[in-house]
This record gives structure tokens, C-alpha cells and sequence, in this order.
């Protein structure tokens, strides 16, 4: 009796507390023409994925799992993203009519491009299968192009519309493309330096440029550049500018009593879009005008001779592992996107908390899309490739089961199990043979933080660089002058043969740091 007694008193409380939580409010259904918004909508076309101008509107593609059952697209005017209102339109996608495959799409006639979106996406729910779909939330497309976080437009302010306990992660949503949307290179072009004849300036957009008055933005970056030139650099190399949220550890120093922040930017929330708090413009245009402000500082780089590269963090993002953050790749697609162990538990070779799948057919096409992205639209001269590494890892798939039921790899019926090192890496030959890719500088970071180490053996084509680990190891010995390290340090000046030349390389794909 005293154990029933307890049972019912626990179930009270529970049905007390979740009568306590208030209901969401309604969805704002638009199956219909929103006057000065859109037409009426559309079927649309499943490519290319992301939200795209046609000849008279926006088409909107987005690729989710074969267990998505529903997906809505949800619309925010500016006014209700930063006042932390729910999507002010959503419109259902058809099962049916508006999905081929599992990419869902439609087509906005006449789209106003001020205007936001995102998605909703329903489906199962099972940690331990590794599907994590949530309808409560509003996912940020994975091809968006420029992106707000609510209200939040200046670097290190948390929101003052979010939700309580949301307000260093207001939503994120993508802007809408415009046709006003141009930007004019004035006929500058890259200055196509050899790789044997790169000087590389590696730095940071804020700590570079935060002593200036209206420092750390893209803008200010251009008046660092007589400086560049003067100490001889003909290419500057960024490190991350992605979209990630320098509010993701925000705490209080218990030492300093200042805030802490994600300063350096290696953890991902949207690989396409530039970090708008980067800008000086930020917040302007839906976001749009922080890219054109990105473009203004990559024309003047290459007006004064110097290339850019740019950092890019393919092997984990910021939602963290399976007690994560869902914030755009997991709610679409959780097992496609990241390599997902058996339970559900995630594969941390990033040492961030979740790995990338980079070798899923999925995931592959979508980093070189990217790639292509930055190449075609920002000019970019080339890429370092963050813990390049796991990009050459075995992937993880969910639809390849073992007998005991867990995720393989179906490479060689198996014999190459998830996470292995392989040969000849699906998603680094892709990016070696793209066409569009074909004179970018590619340079990875030849190690992992799961024990990999490939510098020197790193799967180059014939075109990978490589960060020289090997080479600031033992210049470093040697100047402190440990015994032994004086033939090392000889060899390292040659461009280190011994690492390089055998797999027919040469001294230029050594970036010695």
C-alpha cells in the first residue's frame, strides 16, 4: 500500500509539472497566397538543395533522413525573428508532391527576399537508434547562405528577446536570396601565387584587428594590409569564419571575473555563411550585407597581391554529442550527418564531442558543395583543412547493419571497420577532381585528436599540402639545443625529404609553422 501510495504521489507530481508547462503556441499553417509575402505556393524542384532564385520566386530544397515524415518550412519576417516570436509562416510540404527522395522542396512565386527561413522536421525519436527528430524546433537549412541569430547583432551580447534560458542561443534562421543581392569585384582578380612562392600570414579577424577603433570585422582587416605587404606575406590565412557562436561557453572567469567566450571560432553551427558578428554590417540586409562585406575584404586582399585561405572545421560542429544541442545537421538527419556508434552513443575523434561523417555519400557532396560555395562566390584562393584527418576515416552507416543490428561501414563487405583509415578517401578525391576546385590550394592538418597522425602519408593526389607538424618539432628542438636534432633540423630546411619526396611531392607541400 505504502509502495502505491509513493507510485501515485510521483505520478501527481509529474502530471502537476507538466501541467505547469505552458502549451506552445499554435503554428502559424499558411497553405495559401500571403499578399506581399508570396504567391501561392508551389511544388518547386529537389536541386539544387538550399533556397535558390528562379525566374519568379525563391525555390527552397533540403535534404532529410528517409524517416522524416513531415517537414514544414517556416518563414520569419525580421521583426518577429528578433522579437523571438515563432515562425510568422509555416507552410506543410506534401509528402507526396513535395518530396523527391528524401529531399523536401517547394517554390515560392513572387518571394519577398525579407524574409527568413528554416525547417520543422517530425519523425521517430529513439537515442538509442541514433534518430533524434524534434518538432518543437526550428532547424537552420545546412545550405543557408547568410544567417541571424535572433536579435543578436553585435559580437559577445547575448539576446534580449530569447527565451529565458535561450538567450545565448536565440533561433537561427537563413536568409532568403535577393536578386538586389550583387556585389561588384571592379575586375580585381586573385593574384594566383605558386604554391613554392606562398608566404602565409595565419591569424584571427577579431585579434587581428580588435586594437582598432571599430575593430574585429572584415572591414577592419583591409587596414592591416599595407602592414602585410610591408613584412613581405602574400596570403593570409583565417582561421575559422564560418558561423559559430562565440556565446557557446559563456561563463564568468573565475580568476579574471570576465566572460569567456568561444574566441577562436572551431565549432561550427552553419558551414556555408560567414560569422555575421564578424561584420561591421551586422544584423543589415537579413545578413546579406556581412557577406558582401566579407567579398569587400577578399578584393582588396587580392588588390594588393595577397591570396585568402580559410580555416574550415569539417570534422565536428558545435551540437556537441548525443546530450548535445539540436541546432541544424542533427535534426535532419542525425546518423547520416554524424558518425553514430551502436546505442546511439557518438564517435569522438574530434575530441569535440561528435565527428563529421565525411565519407557518407551525403555528407561528402555537401562539403565539396560547399567548398564550391566559398570558391565561386567569395573568391577564396584555398583551404586549411581543420583535423583533416577524419576526413579520411570509414564512415558510419545506419542503413549497412551488422548482424548484431550496428552501423558498418559495407566497404569490403565489411573488412574495413567504422573509423578506419582509408586509402583512397571517397570525400579527398572528390575534392581533388573537382573541376571547380581545380586551382584552389589545399592544405590539411594531417592528424586527428583520435591518434591519427598522416603527416607525410596523408592521401594527396598529387595536390594536398600539408601543415608540417614534424617541422615545428624539431626546429623547435633544435633551437633549444637538444642533443641529436641538428641533421633533423637540416633536413627540415630542405623541405623535409624524407617525408615527401618517396610519394612524389615536393618541398612546397611542406607549410612549415
Amino acid at each position: 500500500a505504502e509502495a502505491a501510495a509513493a507510485q501515485a504521489a510521483v505520478a501527481a507530481a509529474e502530471a502537476a509539472a507538466a501541467a505547469a508547462v505552458p502549451p506552445p503556441p499554435p503554428l502559424n499553417i499558411t497553405q495559401t497566397a500571403v499578399p506581399g509575402l508570396f504567391d501561392l505556393p508551389t511544388v518547386g524542384t529537389a536541386a539544387p538543395l538550399g533556397a535558390s532564385l528562379t525566374a519568379d520566386g525563391v525555390n527552397f530544397a533540403v535534404y532529410a533522413a528517409p524517416e522524416a515524415h513531415a517537414v514544414n518550412l517556416c518563414l520569419f519576417t525580421p521583426e518577429d525573428l528578433k522579437a523571438g516570436k515563432p515562425p510568422t509562416h509555416e507552410i506543410p510540404l506534401d509528402p507526396e508532391a513535395n518530396r523527391t527522395g528524401n529531399v523536401w522542396h517547394t517554390h515560392l512565386p513572387k518571394c519577398s527576399d525579407n524574409l527568413l527561413y528554416g525547417y520543422r522536421v517530425d519523425g521517430p525519436k529513439n537515442q538509442h537508434k541514433g534518430q533524434l527528430f524534434d518538432k518543437d524546433l526550428v532547424l537552420l537549412d545546412p545550405y543557408a547562405t547568410a544567417t541571424l541569430a535572433g536579435d543578436r547583432v553585435k559580437y559577445g551580447v547575448p539576446s534580449e528577446t530569447a527565451k529565458p534560458g535561450e538567450e545565448c542561443w536565440p533561433q537561427y534562421a537563413g536568409a532568403v536570396p535577393s536578386r538586389d543581392d550583387v556585389f561588384d569585384w571592379e575586375g580585381v582578380t586573385s593574384p594566383g601565387h605558386a604554391m613554392a612562392d606562398l608566404c602565409v600570414y595565419e591569424t584571427h579577424v577579431r585579434g587581428l584587428t580588435a586594437s582598432q577603433p571599430d575593430g574585429g570585422t572584415y572591414e577592419a582587416v583591409i587596414d592591416k594590409l599595407p602592414y602585410l605587404k610591408r613584412m613581405g606575406f602574400n596570403a593570409l590565412e583565417l582561421m575559422p569564419i564560418a558561423e559559430f557562436n562565440e556565446l557557446e561557453y559563456y561563463s564568468d572567469n573565475p580568476v579574471t571575473g570576465e566572460k569567456r567566450y568561444n574566441f577562436w571560432g572551431y565549432s561550427t553551427v552553419n558551414f556555408f555563411s560567414p560569422k555575421q558578428l564578424f561584420a561591421k554590417s551586422a544584423g543589415e540586409d537579413c545578413g546579406r550585407a556581412a557577406n558582401r562585406e566579407l567579398k569587400t575584404m577578399v578584393r582588396e586582399c587580392h588588390r594588393n597581391g595577397i591570396e585568402v585561405i580559410l580555416d574550415v572545421v569539417f570534422n565536428h560542429t558545435a551540437e556537441g554529442n548525443e546530450r548535445g544541442l539540436t541546432l541544424s545537421l542533427r535534426g535532419f538527419d542525425n546518423r547520416t550527418y554524424y558518425m553514430v556508434a551502436p546505442e546511439g552513443q557518438f564517435y569522438n575523434y574530434s575530441g569535440c564531442g561528435n565527428t563529421v561523417n565525411c565519407n557518407h555519400p551525403i555528407v561528402r557532396q555537401m562539403i565539396v558543395d560547399c567548398l564550391r560555395h566559398w570558391v565561386t562566390e567569395y573568391h577564396i584562393d584555398g583551404f586549411r583543412f581543420d583535423l583533416a584527418s577524419i576526413m579520411t576515416r570509414a564512415p558510419s552507416s545506419w542503413d549497412r547493419l551488422s548482424n548484431e543490428g550496428w552501423p558498418t561501414t559495407g566497404i569490403d563487405n565489411n573488412e574495413i571497420s567504422v573509423g578506419d583509415a582509408l586509402g583512397d578517401p571517397p570525400v579527398i578525391a572528390m575534392i581533388s577532381n573537382d573541376p571547380v576546385l581545380g586551382d584552389v590550394k589545399l592544405i590539411a592538418e594531417a592528424w586527428d585528436a583520435g591518434g591519427l597522425y598522416q603527416v607525410g602519408s596523408f592521401p594527396h593526389y598529387g595536390k594536398w599540402a600539408e601543415w608540417n607538424g614534424r617541422f615545428r618539432d624539431d626546429a623547435r628542438n633544435f633551437i633549444r639545443g637538444f642533443d641529436g636534432y641538428a641533421g633533423l633540423f637540416a633536413e627540415c630546411i630542405c623541405g623535409s625529404p624524407s617525408l615527401y619526396k618517396d610519394t612524389g611531392r615536393k618541398p612546397y607541400h611542406s607549410l612549415n609553422f
